[in-house]
């Protein structure tokens, strides 16, 4: 991604960037929560060359489309916050059920089909072995690597859904507009505390917000809350007070680092340049102001809290044993035998 120029200085900055990465993941490694029904390196025998398909996959994929990695760390979000990490989030609309995909609470999100494409990958190793559910939350971990975050170490042994949890959406997954409290209490039912709530958060110093989820800010006037020097840019990019849904109409959430996690989100938020009202609001609710500080100031915190809280979402509420199966397509569930 060129994050660096070789010299002096850029040689030190890319030590220290090292060192903060393993930093990072021994200490994540540290607060792995137990699930003993899921294993580090689950297929180590059934399929061993797993992770690393779906590891060169994701590598691959992001040369081709920068935007997949953005894509494959909000589908962890959107899967596991939701009851369940069973892949639910995947599956196409039935006759019977409508797909998680086409709620409003999944707006913009794409690259879809290149879930499928890891899973014909690993399908030609280890036919019916590896779960969507794994190769969606490691596909999630190879990609944060990619933008510049750290390795984090992630159990596997998921089985996947067979429905979709559409209707229960809005009741589990935080809206931009959701108070802090109402952010706070979701991620707390499933055992994420305030600094993790303030990392996870951070996964929006990557990608974009369609104006659609910030035109309210902008239309009819102005939030004061914005800061004036980042306004102008936010007008150009939407000057539609009702921007189509379906239009290339979106501002990039870090202009200064769009590419890269990294901690110069809590930054830009501390300077009131966030885009989304739960941004601003997560830089001045006194119960995460004092963590966003923290974090704008260290990115060693940032990644250790974001380890930590990745772990203990890609864990939430598995199906493991012989409950749920594992879909030939991760899109459809498999034909039940008669």
């Amino acid at each position: 991604m060129g994050f660096f120029q070789l010299s002096l200085l850029s040689l030190f900055t890319i030590l220290s960037f090292s060192s903060s990465l393993a930093v990072a993941a021994e200490e994540g490694a540290k607060f792995c929560p137990k699930n003993s029904s899921l294993a580090l390196n689950f297929y180590k025998e059934s399929c061993p060359q797993a992770e690393e398909i779906i590891k060169t996959q994701v590598q691959l994929l992001y040369k081709l489309h920068k935007n997949t990695a953005f894509s494959w760390l909000r589908n962890i979000f959107h899967d596991c916050a939701v009851q369940s990490c069973d892949a639910s989030l995947l599956l196409d609309s039935t006759r019977r059920s409508v797909s998680e995909k086409e709620m409003d609470r999944s707006f913009g999100m794409r690259n879809f089909k290149y879930i499928e494409t890891i899973k014909e990958a690993v399908e030609r190793e280890c036919p019916g072995v590896v779960s969507c559910a794994d190769i969606l939350v490691l596909s999630a971990r190879d990609a944060i690597v990619e933008i510049g975050g750290p390795f984090i170490p992630l159990k596997t042994g998921r089985r996947d859904g067979r429905k979709s949890r559409a209707p229960l959406l809005e009741q589990y997954l935080p809206d931009h507009n959701d108070s802090i409290s109402s952010v706070l209490d979701k991620f707390s039912a499933i055992g994420i505390d305030t600094p993790g709530v303030v990392a996870l958060l951070g996964s929006h110093s990557v990608g974009r917000t369609h104006c659609t989820k910030l035109v309210h800010r902008l239309y009819p006037e102005v939030d004061p809350n914005i800061n004036p020097d980042h306004v102008p840019h936010m007008l150009k990019k939407c000057p539609d007070p009702v921007p189509n849904p379906k239009a290339v109409q979106y501002v990039r959430n870090d202009r200064g680092t769009p590419m890269k996690l990294d901690n110069n989100y809590y930054r830009n938020i501390l300077d009131d340049k966030g885009l989304l009202q739960v941004d601003h609001d997560l830089a001045h609710d006194k119960r995460t102001r004092p963590v966003v500080k923290k974090m704008a100031k260290n990115q060693n915190y940032f990644f250790r809290e974001f380890a930590r809280a990745l772990q203990i979402l890609s864990e939430n509420n598995p199906l493991t044993g012989d409950k749920g199966e594992i879909r030939k397509r991760c899109k459809v569930a498999n034909k039940r035998s008669v």
